[in-house]
């Protein structure tokens, strides 16, 4: 059965024009999708009955189903867990921020990346998103916090590798900021990628690709210790990887993010930061870095570092002039590592069945 959401615009045009339907039907149904975000069709009160009905029998509206969710008290960001079709079960975030919100998307359940600091991994890869379940976790989670808690920004930091999920995540990103649909701003949306270099490659150099923001989860300034917290650097080296990086056409206001997981005892000595401003070097004005403290979970082998140390670290980074910013995670009072609430509902320690009502969010 056909899902709406899977739709980039023009494929919407041209399904409409296949069920012999006027092509302003496109836009209406757009409108109620991702203007009003409905979540039925008896909702869609321009639309025929006939048509309505049409679209019951004949295609799906919703990917999703929420399962349950963690509040944090501290900084009100929300853990959603979704249910999918097929009973596999992925994650959302929903951070306030100063002054926007943000919600952190899942690409895929699980991942195949294999990062040893990661949560996610411990499955492996299960299987990518489609194009409508990336882009229902916006959606629905939009309709829960409310219209006054609107969206502005995505990051594709989630489960999974985003680029791994390629056309998938390609579709997700035009449905988000095509003005007829969701109509999000290039500039706020975030692609993560452990660094896989022929897919970033292939994500600039692709003209059908929305133009959005690039992070990098770096996690280390020398070869040796990112194969051993990151795999992928065996067959990406961070030699290759950064020769890639720095040879992108990079527009002004779009620098390139580093992503830096501080790990106590692995990467957060001062050498590591000297180290990471040498491979940096002269391309200052092309990178921003985020120093996130590593993000404990039960059974890690790794912790994390004293705020001193993490402070120490930033510091030498700015003596270098690099723009380099402390990211503490939110959430640190729920599960807050991806993975760590999909895991309690598979164990059976945790299941709820939400209501808009019971958020509470305020």
């Amino acid at each position: 059965m056909v899902n709406l959401k899977d739709f980039n615009y023009g494929e919407l045009e041209r399904w409409v024009r296949k069920q012999g339907w006027k092509k302003f039907r496109a836009k209406q149904i757009s409108k109620w999708i991702y203007g009003k975000k409905v979540s039925s069709y008896d909702e869609m009160t321009d639309l025929s009955k006939e048509i309505r009905n049409y679209l019951k029998e004949n295609t799906e509206l919703n990917s999703l189903s929420l399962v349950t969710y963690e509040k944090s008290a501290e900084d009100g960001s929300i853990k959603f867990l979704w249910k999918l079709k097929d009973g596999h079960t992925v994650e959302t975030v929903f951070i306030p921020e100063r002054n926007h919100y943000t919600l952190c998307v899942s690409t895929q359940v699980g991942c195949a990346v294999g990062c040893t600091f990661c949560f996610t991994t411990k499955d492996g890869l299960i299987r990518n998103l489609t194009t409508s379940e990336i882009v229902d976790q916006y959606i629905q989670s939009q309709r829960f916090v409310g219209v006054e808690k609107r969206i502005s920004n995505v990051v594709f930091m989630g489960m999974g590798e985003p680029l791994a999920n390629y056309e998938n995540l390609k579709k997700a990103i035009q449905i988000m900021t095509d003005d007829r649909m969701l109509g999000l701003s290039n500039r706020k949306i975030t692609v993560s990628s452990s660094g896989i270099i022929h897919q970033i490659k292939k994500m600039y150099q692709d003209k059908s690709f929305p133009q959005v923001r690039l992070a990098v989860s770096l996690n280390a300034a020398d070869q040796e210790t990112r194969k051993k917290i990151m795999p992928i650097s065996e067959t990406n080296s961070i030699e290759d990887l950064m020769k890639t990086l720095n040879s992108l056409p990079v527009k002004t206001g779009y620098r390139i993010m580093l992503e830096y997981v501080l790990i106590k005892g692995v990467n957060d000595r001062p050498e590591d930061a000297h180290r990471l401003a040498r491979l940096i070097g002269k391309n200052k004005k092309r990178y921003k870095v985020n120093l996130i403290p590593f993000n404990p979970y039960p059974g890690s082998p790794f912790e994390r570092p004293e705020e001193e140390r993490v402070n120490r670290f930033h510091q030498i980074l700015w003596q270098y002039n690099i723009g380099a910013f402390v990211r503490w995670s939110k959430g640190k009072d729920i599960s807050a590592a991806c993975g760590q609430l999909r895991k309690k509902e598979i164990d059976g320690k945790k299941v709820s069945f939400i209501t808009k009502e019971s958020l509470n969010l305020k």
